[in-house]
Order: structure tokens, then sequence, then C-alpha cells
């Protein structure tokens, strides 16, 4: 098949993308949103169609496969909005700054260049991705962003998902790992209320510890919490503001 990762475009700027117009990102070709009803019980039985799912999918591992070929390790960092995403991709980037020049982010957003301008500070190559309705990032923004990118001189490519913990977990972006970040702010259930977005994690950050007793939130809890959800989650408290637990995950994603 063709490549559609090839880059069209090498000069260096910053770059946003946005859906083409009048572009729905999931693939309806297989029909509408469908729904029955049930004359038994009086309720209504919603079927949503896969189609775009199987694509997403699909496209997905032509990303993977992108990556493994060209040598990029890729992480799609999911979590809810205020949750420290912006703030651990900071703080990477200021860690390893001797390869910052090999690093590629990709900020997803509904609107603005908030995050992006914030990580390109630090010197990192940033694209924004404004996802417009859409509460997700999928595959094939991630090759339309990959376009305009110079992709030989990257070697790591971090992800900033789209801030909530719902939409993203059901859309692989065929990245090597995933690392959701969560926060004590956002409450002693927020983990319990998303499994969803555990079950395929590789990586949990637990964000904003020195905030837990003013919160009343037992990290240890919402470790556990967690690991009932996915036992083979790697998880990591931290303060990222307080530079607290990121050199630990810095050395685990082998940077």
């Amino acid at each position: 098949m063709g490549n559609p990762l090839t880059p069209k475009n090498k000069e260096k700027k910053r770059i946003v993308i946005t859906p083409d117009e009048g572009e729905h990102h999931h693939d309806h070709s297989g029909g509408h949103h469908g729904h029955t009803h049930s004359p038994s019980s009086g309720t209504v039985e919603i079927k949503l169609e896969e189609n775009f799912m199987e694509r997403n999918k699909a496209l997905a591992r032509e990303n993977l496969e992108f990556f493994e070929k060209h040598g990029i390790k890729t992480i799609n960092i999911l979590g809810s909005v205020g949750s420290g995403k912006t703030s651990l991709i900071e703080a990477i980037s200021q860690k390893i700054a001797s390869r910052r020049k090999e690093i590629l982010v990709i900020a997803g957003d509904v609107t603005t260049t908030i995050d992006a301008d914030r990580i390109a500070k630090h010197g990192v190559q940033t694209i924004q991705v404004n996802t417009g309705v859409e509460c997700h990032l999928d595959a094939k923004l991630i090759q339309k962003a990959l376009q305009s990118v110079d992709i030989d001189s990257v070697k790591i490519i971090i992800i900033e998902n789209v801030g909530n913990l719902i939409c993203p977990a059901d859309f692989p972006l065929g990245s090597h790992l995933r690392l959701v970040v969560v926060s004590v702010t956002e409450g002693p259930w927020m983990i319990q209320k998303h499994p969803v977005m555990f079950h395929e994690a590789d990586i949990l950050v637990i964000n904003k510890i020195d905030l837990a007793e003013v919160m009343e939130v037992d990290v240890d809890q919402l470790e556990r919490d967690a690991k009932e959800i996915n036992s083979n989650l790697v998880v990591f408290q931290t303060s990222i503001r307080k530079d607290i637990g990121v050199d630990e995950i810095i050395k685990h994603l082998g940077f």
C-alpha cells in the first residue's frame, strides 16, 4: 500500500492541524447509528455502528508499523483537563533537553494552541491538532499531522490527547504505550467511574499528591482501584510541579 505518512512538507514551522472542512472523522460508511425498540420492556436499545472504530484500529496499526520502521518510540498521554498532561510533557522536555531535537509533540485539543505553545517554549517541535467538535484524537489525524514534519530527525513522539477520561479510550492511535494522568483534585472516585480508560493503559501517573491531604484523597487507594481494573499497570505517584516522581517516569520510558 502507499505510505500515507510520507512527509509532504519538510519546512520547519509551527503547524496547526484541523479537520478538513465538512469532515467527520468517524467513518459512517456502514450506515447510520441505529436503534431498536424492545416491546416487552418499553426501553430503547442503542446500537452504535462500529465500522468507524474498526477503521480507526486499522489506521492505528498502520501508524505503529510506520513508527517501528523508523525507530520512533511513541507515547499516547491521556487524562482529564487539568490533570497535568502538559506539565508532564514540559518536565520531560526539560529533563532530556539534550534530546529535544529528536522529540515531536502532537498536542490535541478541541481548540486553541495553548498547550502546544507551552511545550514549544522548551525547544521541542510541536504540532497542534484542533479536533473541533470531536472529544478525542484518532489515528487518521495522527497520519495527517505526520505529513507535515521531517520524520527522519524524530526518535520520540509524545501525543497529548484531548482532555477527558471517556472518548479517547476507544480510539488507539498506534502508539507503543498509553500513559494516563489523573490528579487527586479530581476526587477519590475518578478511576472507579472511568474503568475503560485504564483497561488498555500501560502506565498510570497519579499527580498532585502534595494536595492529597487537603483534598482528602487516599493516593494509595487510587492505586489499588487502578490495579483492580488492570493489574499490569505501572503506577507512579507524582507532584510534577514539585518535581516529585518525574525522573522515575523518564527512566521507565527509557528516555
